[in-house]
């Protein structure tokens, strides 16, 4: 459970998790069927069998709801570690591209506008989006450097433009096939990987 789950049970009765999951498929069902815009907190209450006052209770705005339901839990808050750079970010690219393909179309565009427009929600944006995305990155970074595989460590906040913009443009911008995902990290791993200067482990560190 993150730290806001608990703190919104704290000092009350515990949440019914059945509702939190009714609430979530619900919000999925609808985005798939009316579209972001179109979706209202009245419509999920309904879907889900639970009064508004549930989803208030839960979530302040629809698209904290929709942010929540679509970020459960803390975005690549364990980095991978699979034993070389080209591993873990691989696994880290896998992640990026299936957090933005999965969502029905014009979901991720219009929660970001969104985020962007309200400073609360771009805070928390910023912590459960960016914030342990450029940890993750950061530790992956550090990880090569003492293997041996980066002489310089890059910056992560630049590494992390690397792997999120073509996935971004690819899906969004492009409005590229989906199915065509995995041929554009492969290619961009090996990319990424020429641009940072990475070499093969050094055998035994």
């Amino acid at each position: 459970m993150s730290d806001r789950k608990q703190a919104r049970t704290q000092g009350g009765r515990p949440r019914d998790s059945r509702v939190d999951d009714a609430i979530a498929s619900a919000v999925r069902e609808l985005l798939t069927e009316v579209g972001y815009t179109r979706l209202t907190m009245a419509e999920v209450a309904a879907r889900a069998g639970v009064g508004k006052a549930a989803i208030y209770r839960r979530h302040a705005t629809k698209q904290e709801m929709i942010f929540d339901v679509l970020l459960p839990d803390q975005f690549l808050a364990t980095a991978p570690d699979r034993g070389s750079l080209r591993a873990d970010l691989a696994a880290v690219l896998a992640e990026i591209a299936d957090t933005m393909a999965s969502p029905p179309e014009g979901t991720v565009p219009g929660l970001l506008a969104d985020v962007h427009a309200d400073p609360a929600l771009r805070d928390r944006f910023v912590e459960r989006y960016l914030g342990f995305q450029r940890r993750t990155l950061t530790e992956i970074l550090d990880r090569a450097t003492a293997r041996g595989e980066l002489t310089t460590r890059p910056d992560p906040a630049t590494l992390n433009a690397l792997l999120v913009g073509p996935v971004f443009a690819w899906l969004f911008l492009l409005r590229e096939s989906p199915d065509q995902l995995p041929a554009l990290t492969s290619a961009l791993l090996d990319a990424t990987l020429a641009l940072v200067g990475a070499t093969p482990p050094t055998p035994g560190r």
